[in-house]
């Protein structure tokens, strides 16, 4: 089976605006959150019980794309066409008439342009449907960011996104991959992007119970893995990748930077928002990610987390790394880099490949920040609070999803 490589990484997130500026940031503990600016949480119909999130700094979207266009375009959508452009620019992928219909774009969205559907919603009720922007439905559709990056790059292969909650990143990203192996393309732009840090996603999660609360004092959270976890913190963002068939990378003399080596997909078919205790799903997809990559348990020297900081999620998730690895679950570094982004939903899965190729690279392991307490059904390795050198050649990725989606995806050392 011909492998499946990246060769280019790009990303907008609240740790910053380049794949370089982020990692210097995750390797050194920074820490994303702080208070809301993207709308007024004392004065939007009452006073918010939730106050903090973790916010993209400084992004102007002038710098990606001309004003006009900006203004067509919801945050998700203009925060996918910054990543887009820096992976594309990484890869050194030349898009021609000659091969436009061999390259495939699947950039995902678990929820796509909800802040415009929530101002579209208030417009139509205060002033009608006259006043409604004609580019409301292209602003909020989830498939908006993948047909925008085909159009502003002239690319006419396979063109969607995949909706599968938090997991949907991971889950773009698998099936890119499933393209490729199958020969359908040679060239897939994939990745996702997301933005719910508006009066209607910050309200909605809080009304589930699955946020963190701490307004006055966010500089310790959120706590994934910690026993004193309240809940996630979050985020917003988008991170993108060029994956291509090992051939088709070769001929060009791309520059290789990691195997996309395998992919596993479960579902918990237990309940809509909380995951099975056992972690039955997600050992299973663990599991379907190591066959799929010809890995062992013993092989996996680091894997990024899901971990959300809900007290639900990181004791399920905990229980599923050790159904999946066994004994060797002891030995492996675990880390929770939403303890620094935040949960950018959908588009976490996405960013945290970027951090296991560079963890691959580079040979460090990024750290789970704000790690105080240990907790009994948390007993694993989540490298507290300092990153840590380590050479590793495969690394793990776990995106877990509302509906019961469980996503996996391997990455492995190229050569």
């Amino acid at each position: 089976m011909e492998k499946i490589v990246v060769t280019g990484m790009g990303t907008v997130n609240p740790l910053g605006l380049t794949l370089a500026e982020t990692w210097n940031n995750v390797i050194n503990g920074v820490s994303g959150v702080g208070p809301i600016t993207l709308f007024d949480t004392e004065n939007w119909v009452n006073e918010w019980t939730v106050k903090i999130a973790a916010e993209v700094k400084g992004f102007d979207p002038a710098n990606y794309m001309d004003a006009k266009e900006a203004r067509r375009r919801d945050r998700f959508e203009q925060l996918a066409t910054a990543a887009a452009k820096e992976a594309i620019a990484d890869s050194g992928l030349e898009i021609t008439d000659e091969n436009t219909s061999r390259i495939g774009v699947i950039v995902s969205s678990a929820i796509g342009g909800l802040k415009t559907l929530q101002d579209s919603v208030f417009t139509l009720k205060d002033e009608g449907a006259r006043k409604v922007s004609p580019f409301m439905i292209p602003m909020l559709m989830s498939n908006g960011a993948s047909g925008l990056i085909a159009i502003d790059y002239g690319i006419k292969g396979p063109c969607f996104s995949v909706a599968s909650a938090c997991a949907s990143g991971a889950d773009g990203i698998g099936t890119a991959m499933m393209m490729l192996r199958t020969g359908m393309i040679d060239v897939a732009i994939t990745g996702a992007s997301e933005h719910t840090i508006c009066a209607t996603g910050v309200g909605a999660f809080d009304r589930i119970g699955a946020m963190s609360r701490r307004n006055d004092d966010y500089s310790m959270t959120p706590q994934p893995f910690d026993k004193n976890r309240d809940g996630l913190v979050m985020g917003e963002g988008a991170a993108v990748l060029v994956i291509e068939t090992e051939s088709h990378a070769r001929k060009r003399g791309a520059n290789i930077l990691a195997e996309m080596a395998g992919y596993g997909a479960t579902a918990d078919a237990f309940h809509i928002t909380a995951p099975h205790e056992t972690g039955a799903g997600g050992a299973a997809a663990m599991r379907m990610a190591m066959e799929s990559a010809r890995v062992n348990p013993d092989e996996v020297g680091y894997i990024s987390a899901h971990g959300t900081g809900t007290p639900l999620n990181d004791a399920s998730e905990t229980r599923a790394i050790k159904a999946a690895l066994g004994p060797a679950a002891y030995k492996t570094a675990i880390s929770s880099t939403k303890s620094m982004t935040g949960h950018m939903m959908g588009a976490t899965g996405a960013l945290e490949i970027l951090f296991c190729v560079q963890a691959i690279r580079e040979g460090v392991l990024p750290p789970t920040i704000h790690y105080e307490t240990p907790d009994p059904d948390c007993d694993l390795d989540y490298i507290p609070n300092k990153a840590r050198e380590a050479k590793i050649n495969v690394a793990l990725s776990n995106a877990f999803g509302f509906g019961g989606h469980n996503a996996v995806l391997a990455v492995r050392r190229y050569g």
